[in-house]
């Protein structure tokens, strides 16, 4: 049997920043650029806010700024509300089944705040705690939502374990306590998706991978073989029932943070619908359709991102998140699906919920060669109220995929309108100019995310 958790332990430990690849050291750029961007628009939400109640000011030097409020807290309550704003609108990116940069990101920055990490540190943790993420999804061939379970919550609190360890310095063996500790503190559930603890299961994978290691580097002990153990995490938590745990570890050779990099998301929608969307947007706008044209729009997708959408009639934006019926009728409707539309209002609008019925979904079980999530290919069809079916190409890759990745235009437009929505106008170009290139940040401590009108307002 692979030492699994002793052997991670070793690769977090000793990872030196100059062998990672330029083009995994971009995608994390990106992915912590991308994410800090969400988590500043997400701040004013509902959630981070109830979240950022329930703890208590830190009272020591050390502190990291939470974006609710830009308050001072622990590390791991910062990353706990950071996390949570992060992923509450559902426009971070994915990878991996699951969102990396909201359950990496909030960790790094809160830990390399109280640490006075440099962005070539952050960017080290964060390569590290993708690859451990990658490592564990190599060792297993089922996929956790088949399950039930929330990849980001399961495997995002082990991989914030591996970057909060990397930026404490821990060595070997602490770096395995941590990742064995974080292991039993990892859960989530599909089921609320949806929800508000959907975005709390990223809160708190960030907050649990920051106390393993913190609770690691005082000397608190975990198995080192809780990983990989016949009553440990890879076989509780296994769809296959029959995790590869003979498999030999192979992080970092190649790098999958190299080879899968991050999807952005240009929807803040589950990325379930992104290819279906992307579809028919193409249709709607190239064909001209309006709602009063279209009779069926008839949806291919895979079984497991459907198992996903568990909303056919939502009635709030949250809901809204999960249901591919609407992320139809937004594209019809409104010829767009953005946060304007994300809303209870726009939600519950007539006009909106009558294109609900006219949508009908069929699955496939087949699955794509490299990310068993998804399907092959995303396909819509729509019939028109004279009887014409006209249909999109397959969709393979959304747009913002690592495939096809969007231009640094594209990126700092989503990133400009996420911030100015939180900080102002003026905050955005300063904020992208110190993000874009995190090699060249002397420390996170110089990131100013707190000082604009969104950070002051009542959290009540």
């Amino acid at each position: 049997m692979t030492e699994v958790t002793r052997g991670l332990g070793q690769f977090v430990s000793r990872l030196r920043f100059e062998e990672i690849p330029a083009l995994a050291l971009e995608a994390a750029n990106i992915g912590m650029l991308d994410c800090i961007g969400t988590m500043l628009a997400g701040a004013g939400e509902p959630a981070p806010k109830l979240v950022a109640a329930t703890v208590a000011a830190a009272t020591g030097n050390n502190f990291a700024t939470e974006a609710v409020t830009g308050g001072r807290l622990s590390a791991a309550d910062a990353a706990l509300v950071n996390g949570t704003a992060a992923h509450v609108l559902d426009y971070d990116d994915v990878a991996l089944s699951g969102h990396p940069s909201a359950a990496l990101t909030p960790a790094i920055l809160a830990v390399g705040q109280t640490e006075g990490a440099s962005g070539r540190e952050a960017l080290a943790a964060y390569a590290a705690g993708y690859e451990v993420w990658a490592q564990l999804q190599a060792l297993e061939t089922g996929q956790l939502h088949d399950r039930g379970f929330h990849p980001t919550a399961v495997m995002g609190t082990i991989a914030a374990a591996a970057a909060a360890s990397r930026l404490y310095r821990l060595d070997a063996e602490q770096t395995t306590h941590a990742l064995a500790l974080a292991a039993s503190l990892a859960s989530g559930l599909v089921s609320n998706f949806g929800s508000m603890t959907k975005s709390l299961h990223v809160g708190r994978a960030a907050q649990s991978g920051i106390m393993s290691a913190r609770l690691a580097r005082d000397g608190f002990t975990a198995s080192p073989d809780t990983i990989e153990h016949r009553s440990g995490f890879l076989k509780a938590h296994s769809p296959s029932g029959a995790p590869l745990l003979h498999q030999p570890l192979d992080a970092g050779r190649p790098w999958r943070l190299e080879r899968n990099g991050v999807n952005i998301k240009r929807y803040p929608t589950c990325y379930a619908t992104h290819r279906s969307i992307d579809a028919m947007l193409g249709l709607v706008e190239d064909r001209a359709l309006t709602p009063d044209q279209v009779a069926l729009i008839q949806v291919r997708t895979g079984s497991t991102q459907h198992g996903m959408l568990r909303n056919a009639r939502p009635r709030t934006g949250l809901e809204a998140k999960f249901s591919m019926e609407f992320a139809m009728a937004s594209a019809l409707v409104a010829r767009m699906v953005g946060l304007d539309q994300l809303t209870d209002a726009f939600v519950q609008r007539a006009d909106v919920q009558s294109q609900f019925e006219k949508v009908s979904i069929t699955t496939t079980d087949e699955r794509m060669a490299g990310d068993e999530t998804f399907a092959p290919f995303d396909q819509v069809a729509v019939t028109t109220v004279t009887g014409d079916t006209v249909s999109s190409p397959p969709v393979s890759h959304a747009r913002g995929s690592w495939q096809r990745p969007l231009s640094d235009a594209e990126l700092m437009e989503k990133f400009t309108a996420c911030v100015t929505l939180a900080l102002g106008a003026d905050a955005a170009p300063r904020l992208w100019a110190q993000l874009r290139d995190l090699t060249t940040l002397a420390s996170l401590r110089d990131l100013d995310l707190s000082t604009a009108p969104a950070l002051k307002r009542d959290t009540a």
